[in-house]
């Protein structure tokens, strides 16, 4: 990634959006935007990768949205998908065992991920687009926002220059130490656990039985996270309790201690580095503060135990960037905005409640719940279905928007997005649906189309949904796996208006029209940039 020199840009440049912070959320943000063509600037203060790998996990719904800058397939290469996971006790002895399963996005369910690898893909794929600027070693000191847009105040941090840059709106994905959320005096609610943890790479030297399961030890007298990571890697966390010396925690000495209780010896790995961390659970106050708006870590913080913390940050840049796009190409009016707080906040809040459950089953330290927290989940476990439910209900829930931007009246499809099965394009070609939907809005039929006068009017394309088995033909997408008209029966609709983020804006029952487009929609000819890899 090449860093933009003050000599390559005019101070008073103007860009759509400027991006603050360069980790997954941001980098996340700059591949969107770049794809949609809008003019990007991304701001980060440091010069290289961050070498620590804090996120150890994503999911399918994740890589859905960066198959949709169609980067998936090659991050995939740097993953390990569908690995099973349990919660064992002090002896090694599972209690709960489980294997993620599908929510249709069309990807696997969980993959572990080495992030220093996944962070270098997706800059690469950011390069692709000559429409984003980056500013490496450079950070936002001070933005002040007009009528207009947001004026930055840039500083290098190698040579202590100054710029100025304009842009009409930010996204602020600077961490949980956000310098923008400290300038826009928002404040960062919530608390940080008493426990440490001590994290720690390695490079896998010689595998061992079940090096590839992730384990989640609930030791009362130490619990762990024993994790696969890709690459040749793999990953422990112990918490630091009350006596211990915590630097010497981070020693080789202590970590091969730790270690040698699960039966690895020195000659099994190469320690990496090892680094201590807090456990956080914070919101941001507002996510929005006029033409700022806060992503990642910077708008919350949640605990480690269900790996979605950079999987949530995500989620905001694909919330916030096609809505940002619709607005400064005079699509949607400004007020879309408010819908980016109103859709994410309660979504973060119920994953990051579910990661404090796990958290507690996980870390539980008094020997007599311990045991019957063992007993009981060992009995239930061996229910049918039991591990099953426990995921659906208590793992990642899925994004549902009950408030934000859809039609009324509302219907059980509403603020859902469509699954994502592979399908035949109206050219023959067997495709992942996401690929014909094209990140733009689209109207979906279950059978026989009913016209949409508002919606034609708009120039919004339609798609009708046939059969399996069907022929392919013009205007017409073919159900081969089975998936689309069995979820249009189950959510008791036939037509769906889609936002450019697959999520239902609207839906009607058989026979009966579509709610009108939204307020102000004035669809603009489609401005993307090349994405070829």
């Amino acid at each position: 990634m090449s860093e933009i020199s003050s000599k390559d840009r005019a101070d008073d440049s103007a860009y759509d959006v400027a991006v603050i912070g360069y980790g997954p959320t941001g980098v996340t943000a700059a591949n969107l935007l770049g794809a949609m063509g809008l003019r990007v600037v991304a701001l980060e203060r440091d010069a290289e990768i961050f070498s620590r790998a804090r996120a150890i996990s994503t999911d399918e719904e994740v890589m859905r949205i960066w198959q949709r800058v169609g980067l998936a397939e090659r991050l995939k290469h740097d993953m390990l998908a569908e690995r099973p996971l349990d919660f064992v006790d002090a002896q090694g002895r599972a209690f709960i065992s489980a294997h993620p399963s599908p929510r249709g996005h069309g990807h696997p369910p969980q993959m572990f991920i080495y992030q220093p690898a996944l962070e270098q893909v997706l800059r690469e794929g950011v390069d692709r687009h000559p429409n984003v600027e980056i500013m490496l070693r450079h950070e936002c000191l001070r933005l002040r926002q007009d009528a207009e847009g947001v004026e930055l105040t840039v500083v290098g941090t190698a040579d202590d220059s100054v710029h100025r840059v304009r842009a009409k709106y930010v996204i602020a994905a600077d961490g949980g130490s956000s310098l923008t959320r400290a300038q826009l005096n928002i404040g960062y609610e919530g608390k940080t656990y008493e426990d440490r943890w001590v994290v720690i790479d390695t490079e896998m030297l010689k595998p061992w039985p079940d090096h590839d399961r992730l384990r989640f030890r609930c030791d009362p007298a130490r619990p762990a996270v024993d994790c696969p990571t890709p690459l040749g890697h793999h990953r422990w966390e112990f918490p630091i309790l009350p006596g211990d010396d915590e630097r010497y925690l981070t020693t080789d000495d202590a970590i091969y201690s730790m270690v040698a209780g699960y039966g690895i010896g020195r000659d099994q790995i190469k320690i990496l580095r090892a680094t201590v961390y807090s456990h956080h659970v914070r919101f941001a106050a507002r996510f929005r503060m006029g033409r700022v708006f806060l992503a990642g870590d910077a708008a919350h913080a949640m605990p480690p135990w269900i790996g979605q913390g950079m999987a949530a940050g995500v989620r905001d840049a694909a919330n916030l960037c096609w809505k940002l796009a619709a607005v400064v190409r005079g699509e949607l009016p400004e007020s879309v905005l408010d819908s980016y707080e109103a859709e994410r906040k309660p979504h973060v809040k119920e994953i990051t409640k579910r990661a404090v459950f796990v958290g507690r089953i996980i870390t539980e330290r008094r020997l007599p719940v311990a045991r019957v927290r063992n007993t009981a989940l060992r009995a239930l476990n061996r229910i049918p279905g039991f591990s099953q439910w426990l995921q659906d209900s208590n793992w990642i829930p899925v994004a549902h928007y009950a408030d934000g931007f859809q039609a009324r009246p509302r219907t059980k499809a509403s603020g859902r997005q469509i699954p994502q099965p592979w399908v035949t394009g109206p050219d023959g070609e067997r495709v992942q649906l996401d690929d014909v939907l094209a990140g733009r809005w689209l109207l979906l039929h279950g059978g026989r189309s009913v016209p949409q006068p508002a919606w034609d009017r708009s120039g919004v394309p339609s798609l009708t949904v046939t059969p399996a088995g069907s022929k392919p033909a013009e205007g017409t997408v073919v159900d081969s796996d089975g998936v689309l008209l069995p979820w249009l029966a189950e959510h008791r609709v036939a037509a769906l208006a889609l936002r450019p983020d697959a999520y239902v804006y609207a839906a009607a029952p058989t026979g009966a029209p579509l709610p009108p487009p939204p307020a102000g929609f004035v669809p603009a000819p489609r401005m993307t940039a090349s994405i070829a890899l």
